[in-house]
């Protein structure tokens, strides 16, 4: 491995520390969910005689949560209620209020707002200064009959013991005593991810209680800290931006948390795993009688995929998110240069947070030239936005190539050549020239990418690569001048598979 890997791979291990929730919310959220168990479990509770039990489930459980997109730190606590009742004595609708009924009692008793109810849980509304809210789930356990189930359909019994019943308003015997509840398993899928990174996990947690002089069985899990789950936090980030001006396209996490743990092999590095990781999880994907499969570990019933079948366009969505995220860290593993490396994850992870992981390395040649001197607040809004794919070619410079022109043209006006960022008329017909010194042959692209809300409600952001015709003499690209805002145009060469030239971006500001 050469020096620009080693450092490239080192500044992706400093991303992941950024994205790190502070241990300080693990301890709040294990205080909390513990304070809501000893309240249900009191003498004056209409739990009192009910075997309970309650754990966590989601990001905080499964280690994987990271700090909110908005920078509030304010996060989502998914908090299970399993009480040891039978569903011959209790409706949906009875569990469903007695547990509200209680949970309202304990807000009150601590200061609390009254708890809001869902379709399926509660959610208590913790202070400001706590940072975070607890969807409160009721259950009740469930593995006897989900196994008769699975066993009748010839079905995996993996984690079936785990499995509970949920409440749920909108399912057909919500009201009724009836046996047939919605099911779930976050025990069982919560076991399985485990399972799938547990030799990197206990080999860590044995290291760190080594240094503690602990016992093994002193360190939270929550403390422990392994490839898979950061490479996850990565991902899981990147697709919160790519996705930020478009989210009905947006991959659910149980859809990146499933694939990536099943294609982790056991990386003993972040950026190897998280390569590692791109480059096989869709291999996870199944079609099943032209349905699209991502089975639940825990209840193979269940299709993570099914969002994809009822709308296509999710699907499409994801593999667009997948090839970039598979660009972005192929470019940004193998730099060097610190200030390239903002610059290529900054569109998707966040100029600020890229920076800050930058920060952490000491010793890394770092730009004396800032971006803000290389480029305006207009430029920074292209060339940092979300949807602008990156290249998939590999680059090799061979040549140059240069908009010569532009010139906007509207009926009634005479043709004016504009230069880069000048304010344009919308409305007006646009051409683009370039001139390249790349021999013949080769193929030329285009990259046009939108910005503003007028083109975010249109879905018409565009930012990925449209085939230009290589006619003799000049390169020409006709664009309509449709949105208001600042746009893009960019020229890219490619000769025998390899990006040889590309002209820069060049500012369109529509008015």
């Amino acid at each position: 491995m050469n020096q620009r890997n080693v450092i490239g791979e080192g500044l992706i291990e400093d991303l992941a520390e950024t994205l790190q929730i502070p241990q300080s919310r693990y301890e709040a959220a294990d205080r909390s969910y513990r304070s809501v168990a000893d309240w249900l479990d009191r003498p004056a509770s209409v739990f009192a005689d009910v075997d309970l039990e309650v754990y966590t489930q989601g990001s905080f459980r499964l280690g994987t949560a990271i700090r909110p997109l908005s920078g509030d730190e304010h996060y989502d606590l998914d908090v299970v209620c399993e009480f040891d009742i039978s569903k011959a004595d209790r409706t949906q609708a009875q569990l469903h209020a007695d547990l509200g009924k209680e949970l309202k009692l304990y807000a009150a008793r601590h200061g609390m707002e009254e708890p809001s109810p869902w379709d399926r849980c509660w959610t208590l509304n913790y202070a400001d200064e706590a940072q975070f809210h607890m969807d409160v789930l009721p259950s009740v356990p469930d593995g006897q009959r989900q196994r008769l189930i699975r066993e009748t359909a010839s079905l995996s019994l993996d984690f079936v013991e785990d499995a509970i019943s949920i409440t749920d308003t909108q399912h057909h015997n919500y009201r009724r005593l009836s046996d047939d509840w919605p099911a779930s398993n976050p025990n069982g899928y919560a076991a399985w991810f485990l399972a799938r990174m547990r030799p990197v996990f206990e080999s860590r947690r044995k290291a760190m209680a080594i240094q503690a002089r602990a016992d093994v069985a002193d360190i939270p899990t929550y403390r422990v800290r392994t490839p898979l789950q950061s490479a996850i936090q990565i991902l899981k980030r990147h697709r919160d931006m790519r996705f930020v001006d478009e989210p009905e396209g947006r991959p659910s996490s149980i859809v990146i948390t499933t694939l990536a743990a099943h294609a982790y092999g056991q990386e003993s590095t972040i950026a190897g795993a998280l390569l590692s990781i791109l480059d096989r999880m869709d291999a996870y994907v199944e079609c099943r009688s032209g349905e699209w499969w991502i089975a639940n570990p825990s209840d193979p019933r269940e299709n993570f995929a099914d969002a994809w079948n009822d709308d296509p366009s999710k699907q499409v969505a994801f593999d667009d998110w997948l090839q970039t995220a598979r660009a972005d860290f192929a470019a940004a593993s193998r730099l060097g240069d610190a200030t390239e490396f903002v610059d290529v994850l900054a569109p998707r992870i966040g100029r600020d947070l890229v920076e800050a992981a930058v920060a952490r390395r000491r010793g890394v040649q770092r730009s004396t030239v800032t971006f803000a001197a290389r480029a305006n607040r207009a430029m920074r809004r292209v060339l940092d936005a979300p949807h602008r794919r990156p290249p998939t070619w590999p680059i090799y410079r061979e040549g140059s190539v240069d908009i010569v022109t532009a010139t906007a043209m509207r009926d009634g006006f005479r043709p004016h050549v504009f230069s880069s960022g000048e304010p344009i008329a919308r409305g007006s017909e646009l051409r683009f020239d370039a001139r390249t010194e790349v021999k013949r042959p080769f193929e030329v692209f285009w990259q046009i990418v939108n910005t503003g809300e007028a083109a975010r409600v249109a879905r018409d952001l565009r930012g990925g690569f449209d085939a230009g015709d290589v006619t003799p003499g000049v390169l020409s690209r006709y664009e309509g001048a449709e949105y208001p805002g600042t746009h893009s145009i960019e020229c890219l060469i490619v000769k025998d598979g390899l990006l040889v030239a590309r002209s820069g971006s060049f500012l369109v500001t529509i008015v």
